[in-house]
């Protein structure tokens, strides 16, 4: 490693397969949490490449524990992390309003490394018991149209560098290849980013994986449509940039999508969304995201259909049923 790290620290780039084998090695402990802490600092002090992230998304996927739900065709919706900005569980709720507007979902997350409730730390406060069990995902999604995958369950070498995320509490090439590591290679992905040069830098490396995806981009930093500001979404080679009028919904504030100071907190404000006790705002950013989902989905269709089925899925009572049998399966 440390011939490694000085390569890296003048401003070297590693080939795919350099990649590929730091991070099986990390795996296999061959490193020390500090070596592991230099290395992620490397990344932060310049971009990745596509061919490192490349590389490390092999890595992974190589060593991951496998699980084929691809009769389902699912979706899965997913955020970099690292914004920054500590909201609420947006995409998890969105993947539950997916799921009650009738399509397909399989949320792969992580506890919270850079804010205070990631997804399955909202999941396991609501009693979620994590399983890699097939049986039991399966019946996830035929009962519910969605499964939850707890990484670490699936993935050794993010099981492996938890300590020293945590520890280190910033963003990290690790938040980038939580989204392209989903065990059962969903069909389909919406991944919000936190800023342009991610943006472009995921478009490269799905053209090499086959899912159908699309990319959103809030302008003003956050990983997934916040409807704060402007906000890019790309797909198929389609870019554009729209505000929250545009498609018909309101703005909000910074303070309006905090996820509060606990997981608690932040379990509550996902409750209230499913259960239509929150905010306007919490309401509508959690539609958006759950719109644009569909839309990956169903390319066809229009961004306003798409929000309809959206807010229909949420509205309805229909998502909120979902996650209450996902429960009694899951817990």
């Amino acid at each position: 490693m440390k011939n490694i790290l000085y390569r890296l620290f003048e401003n070297e780039y590693l080939d795919k397969a350099e990649a590929k084998n730091i991070l099986t090695d990390i795996a296999d402990g061959k490193y020390e949490e500090a070596q592991v802490a230099a290395l992620i600092t490397v990344f932060l002090m310049r971009n990745i490449s596509v061919d490192e992230l490349c590389g490390f998304r092999d890595a992974l996927m190589q060593m991951r524990l496998p699980v084929d739900l691809s009769e389902y065709e699912a979706i899965d919706i997913v955020g970099t992390g690292g914004d920054g900005k500590n909201t609420f569980n947006i995409s998890t709720a969105a993947c539950f309003v997916v799921a009650g507007a009738g399509y397909k979902t399989v949320k792969h997350g992580n506890y919270g490394a850079t804010s205070v409730s990631g997804a399955s730390n909202v999941m396991e406060s609501h009693g979620v018991k994590f399983t890699a069990d097939a049986g039991k995902l399966r019946r996830s999604m035929e009962e519910c149209g969605i499964a939850y995958l707890h990484a670490p369950l699936f993935n050794p070498a993010l099981k492996a560098v938890a300590p020293v995320r945590k520890h280190l509490a910033v963003r990290s090439f690790f938040n980038l290849l939580g989204p392209l590591v989903n065990p059962a290679c969903p069909a389909y992905q919406l991944l919000g980013v936190y800023n342009l040069p991610l943006l472009r830098l995921y478009n490269y490396t799905y053209e090499q994986t086959g899912i159908r995806y699309g990319i959103v981009n809030s302008l003003d930093g956050y990983d997934e449509i916040s409807l704060t500001g402007e906000f890019k979404f790309s797909m198929d080679g389609f870019e554009k940039i729209y505000t929250p009028e545009s498609i018909g919904l309101g703005r909000t504030t910074e303070s309006g999508l905090s996820g509060g100071a606990s997981v608690k907190e932040a379990a509550r404000i996902f409750d209230n969304v499913l259960t239509g006790n929150a905010t306007e705002a919490q309401s509508d950013c959690v539609i958006a995201n759950a719109g644009f989902a569909i839309r990956v989905i169903c390319p066809e269709k229009s961004i306003a259909d798409c929000l309809e089925e959206a807010r229909e899925g949420l509205k309805s009572g229909k998502a909120l049923a979902i996650f209450k049998h996902f429960l009694e399966l899951n817990s």
